[in-house]
């Protein structure tokens, strides 16, 4: 709704779009924005990893023939390994397949979430009054100002969150396109979307980014993690601080058990609102459960 809202207040020549006009235009710059990534980062990892699964049931055998040559193979059981190895690729093949209704079903989870939340941009004001109808007069007041300060309290938190993860992406993916990292779209797409989960995320796509690196060479290897080290000393002493200062007081600590327990409870659908429902948490918290005397 930020969002909406000020698309919402752009003037041209007197006309002002309409809350309908703004989400339609949001919604038509994230679809340009997913159409640019996948028609510009997946290309090469789905070429690579099709590459790859074709020509690896001829490369076992051939592994293996070269292993045959070193001392103590013969008690290795290195044909024994090949065909182990063979049996799991198919292994792998038949899972993909199989669960694919698996992986519609979140994809149905995600379409089921995005239209909820059209449906609560449009008609949303509505549903909130008719929810305070029916609370007591006399707390209805107190209610409706805690739930507002935990409305701000959310845009705030996903607006800096926000900001901290575009200055990574777009940082990232500049960055491993100078050193001609592999996949250096993705990668970078991949560093901004994780850095939702303090710490813990940052930690998982450095690994992915070090293995992508390694597999050209150690000097890229060595780049990406001073990269890194950089960076995140500048957003710890420049960013989050200049960012966060306005924000909420939310842990990362905080952060990391909600997304955690939304994952648990809703899968994907779960992760997503895990920390808006944290910051609403808190408020309510803070409000009727604190003692303040």
């Amino acid at each position: 709704m930020p969002i909406v809202n000020r698309i919402c207040q752009i003037k041209i020549r007197g006309w002002q779009p309409s809350r309908p006009i703004g989400i339609v235009i949001m919604l038509l710059a994230v679809g340009l924005a997913l159409s640019l990534f996948f028609l510009i980062a997946l290309p090469p990892v789905t070429r690579d990893l099709s590459q790859f699964l074709t020509d690896l049931p001829q490369r076992i055998p051939l592994a293996a023939a070269k292993l045959k040559h070193l001392p103590m193979a013969d008690k290795l059981g290195l044909d024994t390994i090949a065909q182990k190895a063979q049996g799991a690729i198919e292994a792998t093949a038949s899972y993909l397949l199989t669960s694919l209704p698996m992986w519609l079903a979140h994809i149905f989870d995600i379409l089921t979430a995005a239209f909820l939340c059209l449906y609560f941009m449009l008609e949303g004001e509505h549903a909130y009054e008719f929810f305070l109808s029916l609370i007591k007069r006399s707390e209805r007041g107190r209610l409706d100002n805690t739930l507002r300060k935990a409305e701000a309290k959310m845009s705030k938190w996903l607006l800096g969150q926000g900001l901290l993860m575009l200055c990574l992406g777009v940082t990232s993916t500049i960055v491993f396109l100078v050193f001609h990292i592999r996949y250096a779209v993705l990668l970078g797409v991949l560093m901004g979307l994780f850095n939702i989960i303090p710490v813990a995320g940052g930690i998982i796509t450095m690994a992915v980014v070090c293995v992508a690196a390694a597999i050209d060479s150690w000097t890229k290897l060595f780049e990406v993690l001073i990269f890194y080290l950089i960076y995140v000393n500048l957003e710890n002493a420049l960013l989050t601080p200049r960012i966060m200062k306005s924000s909420v007081d939310l842990m990362g600590l905080t952060v990391l058990v909600a997304l955690l327990v939304g994952t648990a409870l809703a899968g994907i659908v779960g992760a997503l609102v895990a920390v808006p429902t944290a910051a609403l948490i808190v408020v309510l918290l803070d409000e009727y459960a604190v003692k303040k005397t």
